[in-house]
């Protein structure tokens, strides 16, 4: 099973997500006991020397909310062994060509942010990433940009994958930080519509019961930061469950 560490940017620091409450948003002072002080690049030590992982999921909240890509900041995350999934508010080719060339390897679309289904097709068929869409929801409800109206996630999943999506991520923004566990009810919903295509869980997993639980239910992967930050998954936990195979 995939473990893919979480950085969540805001004006060049490293901050602590809760709930999808953006303005309140604090620069993350330590990280299973490291102090990381809202420095980006010693979080990414963090997930990469303390817990031997191998992804990382970027989200540029100021590229999210309109505001410049911190493009400076993606190129020094980015090194030997580590792939990076960069969410920077990417809604058309120009955009995706740029958050490329700062190294993702991954290109992740969110729904939040996306203008159309035909604009995710055009990114998915130009871009020369993999491209992942993000189910972006609040409480099981869709976050749209106005690609999705009155669809359900199962419907917005289909549309995505159908326009070249290689992947899902379902996201739920009010559970980030928030301690509440993973929907394991609408992530079962989106798994059974998918078909072949990995559906990875971002948002609530506290611990490796919620990991064991959503590999049980043919999750590819999970997005984790708090479960980190603050000692609900251990090295030797996280080693463990990236022995699981779907």
């Amino acid at each position: 099973m995939r473990i893919i560490g979480v950085i969540d940017l805001k004006s060049g620091q490293a901050v602590h997500a809760r709930g999808g409450r953006r303005a309140a948003y604090a620069a993350i002072e330590r990280s299973a006991g490291r102090p990381i002080d809202g420095n980006p690049f010693e979080l990414a030590r963090v997930y990469v020397e303390t817990f031997g992982l191998t992804e990382i999921y970027v989200a540029d909240l100021d590229a999210i909310t309109s505001g410049p890509p911190q493009d400076e900041i993606l190129r020094g995350l980015g090194a030997p062994g580590v792939s990076l999934l960069v969410d920077a508010g990417i809604a058309d080719t120009e955009t995706a060509k740029r958050i490329a060339e700062a190294g993702a390897v991954t290109l992740v679309v969110g729904l939040e942010t996306l203008p159309s289904f035909p604009a995710l097709a055009g990114i998915c068929r130009q871009s020369g990433r993999r491209v992942a869409f993000s189910l972006d929801l609040r409480d099981g409800a869709p976050l749209s940009g106005g690609a999705s109206s009155a669809q359900t996630p199962e419907e917005i999943a289909q549309q995505a994958i159908a326009a070249g999506a290689q992947s899902i991520i379902v996201l739920d923004v009010a559970r980030v930080g928030a301690g509440a566990g993973p929907d394991l009810e609408t992530f079962r919903r989106i798994r059974t519509v998918a078909g072949d295509v990995p559906v990875l869980a971002g948002g609530g997993v506290r611990d490796v019961e919620d990991l064991r639980t959503l590999a049980q239910a043919g999750c590819a992967g999970a997005l984790i930061a708090t479960a980190i930050h603050e000692g609900g998954l251990t090295p030797a936990n996280v080693a463990t469950v990236r022995s699981w195979h779907p």
